[in-house]
């Protein structure tokens, strides 16, 4: 079998995700954001980095109300990113260097610009989008907007108002609301037959498959999500049978019950069912860059007060890997087009190492959002801008400023003006960047780069190998494969512990010493062992 041909129950298995928000990957053309020609022209970056799967951020038509997470056509890219032809070229060079891309695919809402939506406003017997007509035109249902068009009453969005849902029907009909539809009606069937349409459409022209925002989010007033599960199964299945090597990733946040529900791997989130994305949370958020209000405060595991526990996340990823089993995948990002970047608020640089060792050693499918691997910082106090601002202290744009290659001007993202580009650049004048790093064998990049090789050359290190966690606290010391004992010690003080083992050769490490039945973990330090 070619391995392109291989399932994506196969090479997910091998995978090493990293994420493109494409507006600041890379200027190919000088207009200040980034395009599809940019992407291609740094696709080495990416092969010289070890990474093999690319997932886009959306890149359809859209009037980027929300980042082009709001679509107003999905059979066609957004011309700031070029032509459908550069997606292909795109595709096409990413798999002569081994690499396959995903594109994000928004399925519970579009545009109010789609044609859809327009044609729905117009017309009070089209379905496609939920539409209520209540008694009392004052007093709408709760959550609902008015008509923009000449159909009285008021549609559903699903975040922003200019997202109006999708209708895939509602788990619970009311009579008293007639606009519950049930999951087979008419507007329901054509949106999950539009579904397949879109995904046959992007798969047929080479692309390896989706990333599906807001998995959860489709059939309405659902509990325990029973229909979108349903939905979700069945999608899988023509999947299955007419693009068996596509992978489907889904943004639910609980791969105990999407992975089930038919998707290959699920994204452990900063938000999601189980308790509101702690697993994540507890690993990474120091309440800086990127915070609901709702969260409560707790110290990361990945902080240098040594504060943390990693129990909060083990428990919860054991649960999901006991559920799971071999029928997909639990996804950890480093960060994420919503999520504060590792480098935030007091987590600085030189911290970096370790998390990135247990990032590329633990069994969950490693997503390394784009420029994490040079440690650039979530950038504070940016404007509002494409709908980046969620709350008072959740500001996305600072996780999606340009990426930093290089010295020269606008850090070799763009030649256009600087006030013209997507982001402010961060202005800090010692930001890391990818041509230094590349010329320090000792930078962080470089590390990134072997913990990568090491990963995909020893399966050991892998999704698939079983893991045993010796000590859950500070360092923290697990033994992947039977063969491979990984240390980890994020805090600055010290740590020592015994040794479970008599022996242990280093394969890479940096102030760890395994020996005289004694663990030794200088602050900061990691190491991965042969035993």
């Amino acid at each position: 079998m070619s391995p392109t041909a291989r399932p994506a129950t196969e090479w997910l298995a091998d995978a090493v995700l990293y994420q493109i928000y494409p507006q600041s990957f890379a200027d190919s053309d000088g207009d200040g954001i980034g395009d599809f020609a940019g992407i291609e022209s740094r696709l080495d970056h990416l092969a010289w980095l070890g990474v093999n799967t690319v997932w886009l951020n959306p890149c359809f038509a859209s009037p980027f109300r929300d980042a082009g997470y709001d679509v107003s056509d999905y059979f066609t890219v957004a011309p700031r990113y070029g032509t459908d032809a550069d997606l292909v070229r795109l595709v096409e060079a990413a798999r002569s260097r081994g690499i396959r891309v995903l594109l994000d695919l928004v399925a519970g809402h579009t545009s109010d610009e789609h044609p859809w939506f327009t044609a729905s406003a117009a017309d009070p017997a089209d379905q496609r989008y939920i539409w209520a007509d209540p008694r009392d035109p004052a007093t709408p249902p709760a959550g609902f907007v008015a008509s923009p068009g000449p159909r009285p009453g008021f549609y559903l969005p699903n975040f922003f108002a200019s997202q109006p849902a999708l209708n895939f029907g509602y788990a619970r009909p009311d009579p008293a609301e007639p606009w519950r539809l049930p999951v087979d009606a008419e507007g329901p069937l054509a949106n999950r037959q539009a579904l397949r349409e879109v995904m046959d459409h992007w798969l047929s022209i080479g692309l390896s498959g989706f990333r599906v925002d807001m998995a959860a989010s489709l059939v309405k007033d659902d509990p325990g999500q029973q229909e979108t599960v349903k939905l979700w199964r069945e999608l899988r299945g023509w999947l299955d049978g007419r693009h068996p090597q596509a992978a489907l990733l889904s943004e639910w946040g609980d791969p105990a019950t999407s992975v089930p529900a038919g998707f290959h791997g699920d994204f452990f989130l900063q938000f999601g069912p189980v308790r509101d994305g702690i697993a994540l949370r507890s690993l990474w958020n120091n309440f800086e860059g990127t915070v609901n209000e709702q969260w409560q405060p707790l110290s990361p595991y990945f902080g240098a007060d040594g504060l943390g526990s990693p129990r909060t996340f083990l428990d919860i990823w054991r649960s999901v890997t006991d559920t799971i089993g071999d029928a997909g995948y639990a996804c950890l990002p480093t960060a994420n087009h919503d999520f504060s970047r590792l480098a935030c608020g007091p987590r600085t640089a030189e911290q970096l190492p370790p998390a990135f060792a247990f990032h590329l050693t633990w069994p969950t499918v490693p997503a390394i959002y784009y420029g994490d691997e040079i440690g650039m910082r979530y950038v504070p106090g940016l404007p509002d801008h494409e709908g980046s601002r969620l709350g008072p202290r959740y500001n996305r744009a600072g996780s999606r400023t340009p990426m930093q290659w290089d010295d020269t001007a606008n850090a070799g993202f763009s030649t256009a003006p600087a006030e013209r580009l997507y982001l402010p650049l961060d202005p800090d004048p010692a930001r890391p960047n990818v041509a230094a790093q590349r010329a320090d064998d000792g930078s962080l990049l470089h590390l990134v780069r072997r913990l990568i090789e090491l990963r995909t050359s020893r399966p050991e290190l892998g999704s698939r190998a079983a893991t045993e966690v010796l000590h859950d606290g500070y360092p923290l010391v697990y033994v992947r494969g039977g063969n491979h004992l990984v240390v980890v010690n994020p805090r600055r003080a010290a740590a020592e512990l015994d040794a479970p083992v008599g022996h242990a050769t280093p394969v890479l490490a940096r102030g760890v010493e395994v020996g005289e039945g004694r663990i030794r973990a200088d602050g900061l330090g990691y190491g991965i062992f042969e035993i």
